[in-house]
């Protein structure tokens, strides 16, 4: 019976359970036939006589009730009612919001958003506080948005990217407070530096991934990875590489060059890429027939065809197509001629690899210049960004000149950012030219040291502003300090004087130097104004005026009387009062050939009326400059000379000239040239400098094989010279002075050059195949600058 009992009991439960269920089963089908009619929703209608917010404390009710959009009175639908819901939720002022129909009263509540009591970063020591509080949108004092502090971490987590940190892990945390007030806390984990650990090339023929890594910004890590920050990957910089790597290669005549794609392989540790850039090169062509055409009356090509620079066979460069086009269409100026257009025409031949290039005189549009429009300038003066434009108001419009501005403006480093666009004026032959900038900080203190065998450490500190009060004026301070020499200087320039292309400044300086080589000491006071200008497209003439008072001393434990740097010494203090000029001509950046360049200076010194002490001193110097096997070696030949012509020969040692390590390798200060030099008891031993110097000096710099991102490259040299005459000076008693005459000196050596975060390092090892008897060799130099 009791299972029976049990059974019947049992059954009975099951038929409760499944009553029940289906019970259920026909509600939840009710209801959603319920939920899934629109016409349902749509029916209900509603007319609010009056609106209640509650649970705000500190949005207005006013502003709540704006957000919502529904007006009392007004006849409004579900789905209206719905709409105010989602707008007042859009706001991001709200944790919550409930919008409910009571009556004919509307009731909203809502939960507010804590707001910020402080942002917090835990766990950043490569990226400072003030860095990242610029990259993100939440701020102390404002509402706490969730969704905010997740865009702001995402933020934080590009700017490590962005430095090469791509494990770098952002959480935001809130920490509630009281009055509903929450820090927000991001907790960064910063991850190590995912650096490029090859950089490389596919499709290069003409030159090797070396040559071509020298040209990227991007680098690969090295020994000094510590130091370097270019070894990491960055998009925008990949970009500017792809450019860079374009214009490289059709500045040499590559015009169907192209990156057809840049691959970055994350390696498997995570901790590195291999980036590779892949490239055709294409077939380098030459300039074929150069021809000036006008297609207008009154315009004669002759003249025009005169102008041109570029000669056939010379190897193809966008930019001396562009440099000619400047040239004629200052020509047009010059003649009077407005609206004209120089318009390159550019005929292929694919079968002997030549481009023919027409430049054709035509007549462009009549179009003014309305206005220069400045803006962004805070500190800098309108008329520093207006000097860089050829063009004023009312002048013909033309769009070359304006980008060319546009590069000029760039070029004066006074700006993070400048754009220059044209837009139609009050009328359609009008121009408006807006020029927007944002400024960055011009001025610099720098402190560094610097050693060299010659003179020993020293210590170097300077203060430079390139934008002075915001007139483009160049102001600097600096000092130097080693065992031989104390040297203080001060320049000022102003560039644009009276608004011309033409620059005034002056240095003055000050100077205490001793001689590890030599028994005197000089105290130099010095002040030199000048003025200079541009001759052409590669020359720069300067004008100069030096007045100087030189103290020559020799100290009394040293002093032999009656040697000639005692005698010299014993005429004190003198003045010095002189004009000269110097011209230069550098073709090293404009020229035709981009692997090549020469360099030429010219400078003359006279000092006469007014002077203690009277000379001519003329110097000259000849550079040239080319590279070979692809760029991958640098020819350098360089010869230099000077002549000290003077009347009362009444110069001194200070006057004369010396050849130190930067113009003859291999022999220190005062080591070769005239000097007296006593015998038997007479211990005179004095380099005094000589009125002429001849040196000529060959070198050759090149890889050694070592990988480019150490930045290590070798050299060798060879210098032949010779520094001779002096004033017919006398000499003491016992001693006699030796080579008065021209004496040939060669030296050989090898150069080790290393190109440091940290500043330049150049070894020099040299060995004297010729030399005189009392020269004194320097077998090792180096030297290092550097500025932190």
């Amino acid at each position: 019976m009791s299972e029976q009992f049990g059974g019947a009991a049992s059954l009975r439960n099951r038929k409760k359970g499944l009553l029940r269920r289906s019970a259920f089963a026909f509600s939840v089908i009710i209801s959603m036939g319920f939920v899934a009619s629109p016409d349902f929703a749509q029916a209900q209608s509603y007319r609010f006589t009056a609106v209640s917010i509650e649970g705000n404390n500190r949005i207005e009710d006013a502003a709540i009730a704006s957000y919502a959009g529904i007006i009392r009175g007004q006849v409004v639908s579900a789905a209206q009612v719905n709409e105010a819901y989602q707008r007042i939720l859009a706001s991001g002022f709200f944790e919550s919001v409930e919008v409910t129909p009571v009556g004919n009263r509307l009731v909203i509540k809502v939960v507010e958003f804590s707001t910020i009591n402080r942002v917090r970063f835990e766990g950043n020591k490569r990226l400072k506080d003030d860095v990242l509080e610029a990259v993100i949108e939440s701020q102390s004092r404002r509402v706490l948005n969730p969704a905010v502090a997740e865009r702001d971490a995402g933020a934080i987590a590009e700017a490590y990217a962005q430095s090469g940190r791509i494990a770098a892990r952002v959480t935001p945390r809130i920490i509630k407070r009281s009055d509903n007030r929450a820090d927000l806390v991001f907790e960064i984990f910063e991850g190590a530096l995912a650096e490029i650990e090859r950089l490389s090339f596919v499709g290069n023929r003409e030159f090797s991934d070396r040559r071509l890594r020298r040209v990227l910004g991007t680098k690969q890590a090295g020994i000094l990875r510590a130091l370097i920050k270019r070894d990491t990957l960055v998009e925008d910089r990949i970009q500017f590489d792809r450019q860079v790597l374009t214009d490289f290669y059709q500045a040499r005549g590559f015009v169907d060059f192209r990156v057809t794609g840049v691959n970055a392989e994350l390696a498997r540790e995570r901790d590195g890429y291999f980036l590779t850039f892949n490239v055709e090169e294409g077939q380098q062509f030459s300039f074929g027939e150069i021809s000036a055409t006008s297609e207008l009356a009154e315009v004669d090509s002759e003249a025009f065809e005169d102008a041109l620079k570029i000669r056939k066979g010379v190897t193809y460069s966008p930019s001396l197509v562009e440099n000619d086009i400047a040239r004629l269409e200052r020509l047009a100026i010059r003649q009077g001629l407005d609206f004209v257009r120089i318009e390159p025409r550019i005929s292929r031949n694919d079968r002997d690899l030549t481009l023919d290039v027409e430049f054709a005189i035509v007549r462009g549009p009549r179009v003014f210049v309305e206005r220069i429009d400045i803006e962004g300038n805070t500190t800098t003066l309108d008329r520093v960004v207006r000097h860089q434009f050829k063009t004023v108001e009312g002048d013909p419009f033309n769009p070359r000149e304006i980008r060319e501005a546009a590069e000029r403006i760039r070029a004066l480093g006074f700006f993070s950012t400048a754009e220059v666009n044209a837009r139609q004026g009050s009328t359609p032959d009008r121009v408006v030219v807006d020029v927007d900038v944002a400024e960055k900080p011009t001025g610099s203190l720098s402190f560094g040291g610097t050693y060299s065998t010659d003179n020993g450490i020293g210590l170097v500190a300077g203060f430079t502003e390139r934008n002075f009060l915001g007139r483009g004026q160049l102001l600097s301070f600096s000092l130097s300090t080693s065992p031989d020499v104390n040297d203080y200087q001060l320049r000022f320039v102003e560039p644009a004087f009276l608004g011309r292309d033409v620059a005034v400044g002056f240095n003055a300086a000050f100077q205490d130097q001793g001689f590890s080589q030599a028994r005197f000491e000089n105290t130099v006071g010095e002040f030199q104004p000048f003025i200079s200008f541009a001759t052409g497209e590669n020359g720069q003439l300067q004008l100069r005026y030096t007045l100087d008072a030189v103290d020559m001393v020799v100290p009394t434990a040293s002093a032999i009387p009656g040697s000639a740097l005692d005698t010299e010494a014993g005429r004190g203090q003198l003045v010095n009062s002189s004009f000269g000029y110097s011209y230069s001509y550098d073709t090293r950046r404009g020229g035709l050939n981009p692997d090549a360049g020469v360099l030429l200076e010219f400078a003359q010194d006279f000092a006469a009326a007014g002077s203690d002490v009277s000379y001519i001193r003329s110097t000259a110097k000849a550079v040239g400059q080319t590279k070979i096997f692809n760029g991958d070696v640098t020819l350098r030949a360089t010869l230099e000379g000077g002549v000290l012509t003077t009347p009362n020969n009444d110069t001194r040692a200070h006057h004369r000239f010396t050849l130190g390590s930067s113009q003859m390798r291999g022999f220190s200060p005062y080591g070769i040239g005239p000097r007296e030099v006593g015998t038997g008891a007479t211990t005179v031993d004095d380099g005094l400098g000589g009125k002429f110097f001849a040196v000529a000096r060959f070198e050759a710099e090149f890889p050694i094989g070592l990988p480019e991102e150490y930045g290590i490259s070798g050299g060798v040299f060879y210098d032949i010279g010779s520094l001779w005459g002096v004033d017919g000076s006398t000499s003491v008693a016992g001693s006699s002075i030796l080579y008065s005459d021209a004496k040939i000196r060669q030296v050989i050596g090898l150069s080790i050059f290393w190109s440091t975060p940290v500043g330049p390092l150049q070894f020099n090892f040299s060995k004297a195949l010729q030399k005189e008897a009392f020269d004194r060799e320097q077998t090792f130099n180096l030297t290092i600058q550097t500025e932190f």
